[in-house]
Parts: C-alpha cells; sequence; structure tokens
C-alpha cells in the first residue's frame, strides 16, 4: 500500500481499499482483514505475568531487612528460627502477590468498560463498535467531541476542524478537506488526513481508515514510550517513605536491645535472636500491600455504582478534592428541554398561547429556522441529540407543523456547526433557485449581525437592540435558557464568511430545564463536606443565577458578585488581588468559553485547592485533563471527554460524584486505621521486650513468639481494617490537605498511647506473675505471650475517633474486622492444641486461673486505651 496516500484522489484511495464508500465493508472481509492487520490498539507494554508479579513482591526495603534476619538466623545455627523468617517472607510475598494480581485484573476489567467507540458503516449500515475492531478500509462517520479512532483518509466533510495537538504540538483548530495534496507536505499540513488519537472540535465528517494500530502515526511514536514504567500513587509514596522510616527506628531499638542485654550478662545468642525477630516484627510488611488492596476494592466498589476508575491514584486524590467545578445542563438540570415562552417582533407571551399567532411571518420564520437549523434526529421513534434541538422539533410538531417536510422542502448544502467561542450555528439550504441561510444561538452573539428585525409588516431596520436584551435578561431571570433567531435569503450562493452578516432578526425563545430533583440534597451534603461546587455555563448569568438558587448553589438574597460573568475575566491571572479574592467566593461563572474553563481550572490550582471538574464535550476536554480529577459524563459524553478524564460516570449523575468522594476519603481513613493499629500493635511488642531487658524481668517473648504474632494476630485484622467501609459521617468532615501525612502528630501521639496501654498490660502481667505468684520464666513468657495477642486484637476497637459510639461504628460494623478475630483465636487454640506447635513456640499447659488473669490484663488495655481517649490524650 502507497504511504503517501495524501497525494491520492478519492476515487483512488476507495480502488485501492476495495470498499464502496456507500456500503462499508462486510462482515466477511472485516474478519479476513483483522486477522491481517491485527486489532486497532497501540503497542501497549505487556500485562505483568504471574511469574514476574511473584518475583517483584521481593524487590522492597522491608523484604531485604526479612532476608537479612533470615541470614543471620542460618549464620548462627539457628534454622528453626531463620526457618520462621523464611516463612514470614514468602507468605508477605504470597499476600502481596495475590492482591496485586487481583488489583491488576480489576483495573484491566474496568479499562475494557470505557474504550473508545467508532461509528463505521458496514454493509451499508451504520453502527458503533469498539474502536479496537477497526480495520483499514472501513468507513466512518465522525462529528464533533471523537477522537479519530485510527489514521483516516477524508473522504466527504461538514465544516469538519480537528485539533491536532497530540500530534504536532499545535493548539489551533485545522480546518480539513477532501483534495489531494503533493507528495511532500509535511504531516502538520496534510489537511486531507486524520490521525489516530486527535479530536475532532467542529463539523461532521466521512473517513475511510487508512492504518490501524502499530501502524498510525500516533503508533510509531508510541513504540518509543511503550517501555515507560509505571508510577507509583502519592499514596503508596507515602507509605513506602513511612516503611523506610520505621525500617532506621526498628534497626536502631533492635541494635540497642542487643547491646543493652549482652552488658547486662544475658545469653548473647539468645539476645541476637529476640534483635531478629523484633526487627521483623516492628516492619509493617502489610504497609506496602494494602494501598494496593484498598485503592482497587474502591474501584471496584465505585464500577458497581455506575462510577468508572481510570486511574488507581484517583480514587485517592477523590477524597481530597476541594473544589467541584460543574456544568449546568444536564448535570445539574434534568436536561429535559421545553419551550416556554416566545418573543416575536411586538409580541410576547407564553409558549401554550403560540398557536394562536400561526399566521404571523416571524412565527413560521421562527418554525422554519428551528426545524432546519436543527441535527436532532429520530430513532426508533425517540428524538436524540442535543436537548434545545430536541425541544425545538417538538415544539415544531405541537404547533401543527411537520419538521421532516420542511427539510425536504429546503435541502441542507452547508452547516457552520454550533461554535462554543461564537455562540452561533448555521445552515445553508437550497429553495426556488435561491438560498436560505438559517441562524440560531445566544441572543448577544446573534445581535451584533442583524441589521433588520422580521414583524408583521416585513422586514424593517432593527433599533431597538437594548430592549430586547432587557426582555431577554428577564426571560432568563425565571430560570428560562434563552436562544435567538435570525435568517437571510441571497439570490448567489454566499461565502462561507459571509454566512452570518446582514442577518434578518425573527425572535427568541426561552426554554426551560428544571433541576434535577436529587441536586440539592446533594449540594448540601458538599457544603457539610467542606467541598465547594461552581456553576460553569455558557448560559445567560440569570439563568445560570436561578438554578443556582433553587438548587441550594447561592443564597437568593447572595450580592451580584457571587455570579461572575465570562466577559469579565479577559486576563484572570492579572486580576487584582481583591478581585481575584471575589473569585475564590464566587459560586456562578457564567457565559464562559471553553478556554476560560482552563483558566478557571489553573486559577484554584495556584490559590492551592484540589479542584473536580465535571464535563461532556470537546470544549471541556482540556479542564478535565487539566484538574486533578477530570470527570467525564458516559452517556452524553463526547467520546475526547472520556478519553482525558480520570472519572467516568456512566449513569450521569451527579450525584454520584458524591459517592466517589466518600469512597475516596474512606480509603484513606482505612489505611490510616491500618497502620495506626500495625504500629502501634509492633510498638507494644518492641518496647515489652526492651523493658523486660533492661529491667532484668523475664522475657515476655521469644524471638518465634514475636515473629508468629506477626504473621497472626497483625496481619489479618490490620487488612481487615484497610477494606472497611469507613465511618458514615466522613462526609461531614472537610477535605484533607494533600500534604498531609499519613500519620500526623495527633495520630502519632495516639498509635504510641495504643502501644504503652498493650504494653502496661504485657508488662504489669509479667510484674504480677513473677513476683506475686512466683511462676517460672517459661509460665510468665506464655502468660504474657497470650496477654500480647489478646491486648493486640482488642486494639482494633480503640481506633474509632472519641466522639463516636463504642458500641456501634465502622469498627465494629465491619465483618471483615469479626472475622479476622474470630480467625487469629481459632488459630491460637489450634496452636495450642498441636505439640509440634506448641513445642515450636515454647508453649505450656496453663490451668483456668491462668487464662483468667490473660483475659482480665488484655482487656485492661482496652479499658486503659478508652481512659485515654475519654481524657483527649489519645483521639
Amino acid at each position: 500500500m502507497s504511504k503517501d496516500l495524501h497525494t491520492l484522489a478519492v476515487e483512488k484511495i476507495l480502488s485501492e481499499f476495495n470498499v464502496d464508500p456507500n456500503n462499508g465493508l462486510d462482515s466477511s472481509e472485516v474478519k479476513s482483514r483483522l486477522e491481517k492487520h491485527g486489532a486497532n490498539r497501540l503497542k501497549e507494554s505487556k500485562s505483568k505475568n504471574i511469574g514476574l508479579i511473584f518475583l517483584e513482591q521481593f524487590l522492597d526495603p522491608i523484604i531485604y531487612i526479612l532476608a537479612a534476619a533470615m541470614a543471620l538466623a542460618y549464620f548462627f545455627g539457628e534454622w528453626l528460627e531463620g526457618t520462621a523468617v523464611l516463612i514470614v517472607i514468602l507468605i508477605t510475598a504470597l499476600i502481596g502477590f495475590f492482591m496485586e494480581w487481583q488489583a491488576l485484573r480489576s483495573v484491566e476489567a474496568l479499562q475494557k468498560m470505557v474504550e473508545t467507540q467508532a461509528n463505521v458503516l458496514r454493509s451499508g449500515k451504520e453502527e458503533q463498535i469498539k474502536a479496537a475492531g477497526l480495520v483499514p478500509g472501513d468507513i466512518v462517520i465522525l462529528e464533533s467531541g471523537d477522537v479519530i479512532p485510527a489514521d483516516c483518509r477524508m473522504l466527504k466533510t461538514e465544516s469538519f476542524a480537528v485539533k491536532e495537538a497530540i500530534l504536532t504540538g499545535e493548539s489551533n483548530q485545522i480546518e480539513k478537506n477532501i483534495e489531494s495534496l503533493p507528495e511532500k507536505v509535511p504531516l502538520a499540513n496534510r489537511k486531507n488526513m486524520l490521525y489516530k488519537g486527535t479530536i475532532a472540535v467542529r463539523g461532521k465528517a466521512k473517513a475511510i481508515v487508512i492504518a490501524t494500530g502499530i501502524n498510525t502515526e500516533i503508533g510509531r511514536i508510541s513504540e518509543l514510550t511503550s517501555s515507560a514504567k509505571k508510577q507509583s500513587t502519592p499514596l503508596e509514596k507515602k507509605l513506602k517513605k513511612l516503611s523506610r522510616w520505621l525500617i532506621w527506628l526498628t534497626l536502631i531499638l533492635a541494635m540497642l536491645i542487643v547491646l543493652t542485654g549482652y552488658f547486662q550478662g544475658k545469653d548473647l545468642m539468645l539476645m541476637i535472636k529476640t534483635g531478629i525477630a523484633l526487627a521483623v516484627a516492628a516492619i509493617p510488611e502489610g504497609l506496602p500491600i494494602v494501598a494496593t488492596i484498598a485503592l482497587a476494592r474502591g474501584m471496584l466498589r465505585l464500577s458497581k455504582k455506575n462510577v468508572v476508575i481510570k486511574k488507581l491514584e484517583a480514587v485517592q486524590t477523590l477524597g481530597e478534592t476541594g473544589i467541584i467545578c460543574t456544568d449546568k445542563t444536564g448535570t445539574l438540570t434534568e436536561n429535559k428541554m421545553s419551550v416556554h415562552h416566545l418573543m416575536l417582533g411586538t409580541l410576547d407571551f407564553p409558549a401554550t398561547e403560540a398557536a394562536n399567532f400561526k399566521t404571523d411571518p416571524a412565527f413560521e420564520k421562527l418554525i422554519q429556522i428551528g426545524s432546519l437549523c436543527n441535527n436532532s434526529k429520530l430513532k426508533d421513534n425517540k428524538f436524540t441529540g442535543d436537548a434545545v434541538e430536541i425541544a425545538l422539533v417538538e415544539f415544531v410538531a405541537e404547533m401543527g407543523f411537520d419538521y421532516k417536510k420542511l427539510q425536504q422542502k429546503y435541502p441542507k448544502i452547508q452547516e457552520v456547526p454550533f461554535d462554543a467561542e461564537i455562540k452561533k450555528m448555521a445552515t445553508l439550504h437550497n429553495f426556488e433557485s435561491k438560498y436560505l441561510i438559517c441562524v440560531k444561538g445566544a441572543l448577544e452573539a446573534l445581535l451584533d449581525s442583524c441589521d433588520f428585525i422580521l414583524t408583521k409588516d416585513g422586514a424593517k431596520k432593527f433599533l431597538d437592540k437594548e430592549e430586547w436584551q432587557k426582555q431577554s435578561k428577564l426571560i432568563a431571570a425565571e430560570g428560562m435558557r434563552v436562544l435567538a433567531f435570525a435568517f437571510k435569503q441571497t439570490v448567489a450562493k454566499p461565502d462561507y464568511e459571509d454566512l452570518m452578516n446582514n442577518l434578518t432578526f425573527v425572535g427568541i425563545l426561552g426554554f426551560l430545564d428544571p433541576p434535577r430533583k436529587d441536586i440539592k440534597q446533594a449540594i448540601e451534603t458538599y457544603k457539610n463536606a467542606g467541598i465547594r461546587v461552581v456553576m460553569v455555563t455558557g448560559d445567560h448569568p440569570d439563568t445560570a443565577r436561578k438554578i443556582g438558587e433553587e438548587i441550594g448553589l447561592i443564597a437568593e438574597d447572595a450580592p451580584e458578585e457571587m455570579v461572575v460573568h465570562g466577559a469579565d475575566l479577559e486576563e484572570i491571572g492579572s486580576l487584582p488581588e481583591d478581585k481575584q479574592k471575589t473569585l475564590m467566593q464566587a459560586g456562578i461563572f457564567a457565559r464562559m468559553v471553553p478556554g476560560q474553563k482552563l483558566d478557571l481550572v489553573e486559577f484554584y490550582q495556584k490559590n492551592k485547592a484540589i479542584v473536580g471538574m465535571l464535563g461532556d464535550g470537546v470544549n471541556d476536554a482540556p479542564a478535565l485533563k487539566k484538574a486533578d480529577i477530570g470527570i467525564a459524563m458516559g452517556i452524553r459524553g463526547t467520546e475526547a471527554a472520556k478519553e482525558v478524564a480520570d472519572v467516568i460516570l456512566m449513569d450521569d449523575k451527579f450525584t454520584s460524584t458524591e459517592l466517589a468522594i466518600r469512597q475516596g476519603r474512606t480509603i484513606f481513613e482505612n489505611i490510616r486505621q491500618f497502620v495506626i493499629f500495625l504500629l502501634s500493635c509492633n510498638l507494644a511488642e518492641i518496647i515489652s521486650v526492651a523493658l523486660a531487658s533492661f529491667s532484668n524481668l523475664p522475657m515476655p517473648l521469644l524471638p518465634l513468639q514475636i515473629l508468629f504474632l506477626n504473621l497472626v494476630t497483625d496481619v489479618f485484622p490490620a487488612l481487615a481494617l484497610g477494606v472497611g467501609k469507613g465511618d458514615p459521617n466522613i462526609m461531614k468532615d472537610p477535605p484533607r490537605d494533600p500534604q498531609e501525612p499519613i500519620l500526623t502528630k495527633k495520630l502519632w501521639t495516639a498509635t504510641v498511647l495504643y502501644g504503652l496501654s498493650i504494653t502496661a498490660a504485657v508488662i504489669g502481667v509479667v510484674a504480677y506473675t513473677h513476683f506475686k505468684m512466683g511462676l517460672s520464666a517459661i509460665m510468665v513468657n506464655n502468660i504474657a505471650f497470650y496477654t500480647l495477642i489478646l491486648g493486640q486484637l482488642l486494639n482494633v476497637f480503640n481506633l474509632p475517633g472519641r466522639k463516636i459510639s463504642f458500641l456501634k461504628n465502622e469498627v465494629t460494623t465491619n465483618p471483615w474486622v469479626w472475622g479476622a478475630l474470630v480467625f487469629s483465636v481459632l488459630t491460637m487454640v489450634l496452636v495450642y492444641h498441636i505439640p509440634l506447635m506448641s513445642e515450636a513456640l515454647s508453649l505450656v499447659p496453663l490451668s483456668a486461673n491462668h487464662f483468667i488473669i490473660i483475659v482480665v490484663f488484655g482487656f485492661a488495655s482496652l479499658v486503659l486505651s478508652q481512659i485515654l481517649k475519654f481524657l483527649k490524650l489519645a483521639n
């Protein structure tokens, strides 16, 4: 196949690919070409195989320390301890492997849910397929908002323009055509070609696919970057930083304990083994694992509620979001437009009375423009397309007119699609060897282009434009969206640049789009959570304000500064400080153009806000990409918006963002609980052994007992905490500072105090059984060992906040926690009764009285922690 397809005429291209542009390929030909060329996917870095995932579990500083401890144990001939550490390493690696494998599978499954779609002509029928199924020779139908699914050659265009910044770096729109070009035209100037990954921003087109997958221009570039390494999420980085800090702390403490015991005349080998065991116990092996588990489970939970997360780190960032910027139409409102008001010439009346004025020439012309300057389609007895255009054709039908007959009578030969920058749309039609131009758009955009106004007495000079603006403002103040209509008739076909000049004004319609019923409650929830919702819309300021007041976004008596007009934001970054403060407080931004949405996101980010951006159109894509969290609509969202977004709302419901933010917050708090529990338990082990060593008390823990604790009573309850449903009142707290560490000073204090509470119970039971009861060292050790286990298991109930009920909270209602507790207790019972295990852990038979002492001192640690919380020392 020739590489210079831009030089060939359309007929030659179709001949080379052996395809009819009106029918496309048939299924057998598609199957044959798919086998030959492969799926239309870029070369991705291969998914990790199972063996590699398992091996990577050993590439961690924590595992290195454990391996060093194992090597030391074997070096000193302590085969049992060495093997025990080896088992710890293998179990840690296996848990990590299983969790990462599950997480990867979950992410891959979610990614498949949001694959790019393409409209293709096959066997004479237009159908929507996954873009991965395209083959060379396919005929694709494209429109504004689509991501170009493969490299294509243009066949037909209706004012089609594309942004090719992803390929060329140029941010301007590139107008496309079908004319063949000279051979040596640079890629950036090939106006008859379309390239995979670029974005359609205007118009419609038909094109033939000429290259797919790695054979596309972007595919060749991607081969250079396919080996790029996956970055750790911010949460994983925080956990790794905490792990490194704990490793050094552990090593220092272990060395101190070994040296102290040695200088006290204790057995050196015992102290070395104890030091090794403490080092193993103090290192939180589960720390890196829990982030992956929690984030992946969060993604799966949200996907079941129609919220698809494309990137793991997005779950965490959602929990930090402080500002949410959202469009009005279809997000805060129902997106079900209906005509409620009409104004023509000197007439002004509700739409319910419109039928009385059918003989008015301006009314007939408005019906004509509404039918012709319209791209809505009837499919399966249901209109599809833009909500305003659907409302227009429904209004036309209600007034007794046939919009289809009008479209047949005035065939469309050219279109200037609606452009958010100029806020207008125009269509050119043939009629009786003349030309009719129909235009609709925002009133202020049309007034400048209109020289005449159509009245009962025909067209007259348009002199009272200010009065129309006043009337429009009154309609908008009722919460209606105002749309203006104009036309022009010519004998000669007008130039493209002249389509929207010297127009005759017809009138305006007011469309009502009621707020969604569940929005007001959602806004209130966000306010309680310290999250500001900001409406960013292209609508009239008065329309936006009315809706904003109805949904509780702003108060009815809110000052005018709460609603900002886009015209006042020409240079948002250069505004004086007092103006910038006003902007930070504003709740509504009206008459905003796409570039200003991006500027607004950047403005908030410069003011240290974490910004979520909801969008659905191609013009929202830059702001979605720039925002800390880009949220696209799954139903009405364009492919361009979904491509760059981090989150996709499959049901298009604004309220779904609340679920996502709640989940993000819950995950971080679960991980915090996991870390506090694990560290306080490990701290109790270290301090208990250290105090016993320094004070010449019997050792409360032996090396193998420490290792056993690390595997049973530490890990499973901790992992259960990491997957809990969280505090139901979590949305009543303000957003978390993204710079805030996992453990704040208060949380470190709580961690230490919980650890000291368990230590007090362990040292207390050691002192009681040693001095008061005069038991042997091994009996003292066993009672302390069981007391520590019970104290650590009960430690999970210390984690809810001080103001939350002790009996009913996120821990007591977490079934995973109860399962982990039962599993840990049953494991201990089995170990106690299995001779081989009990001998390895130096366990001896205990009496009922001994177990009563264990229970008393174990629960005493919980009571002590609760007292400290009540005194506000630990929270």
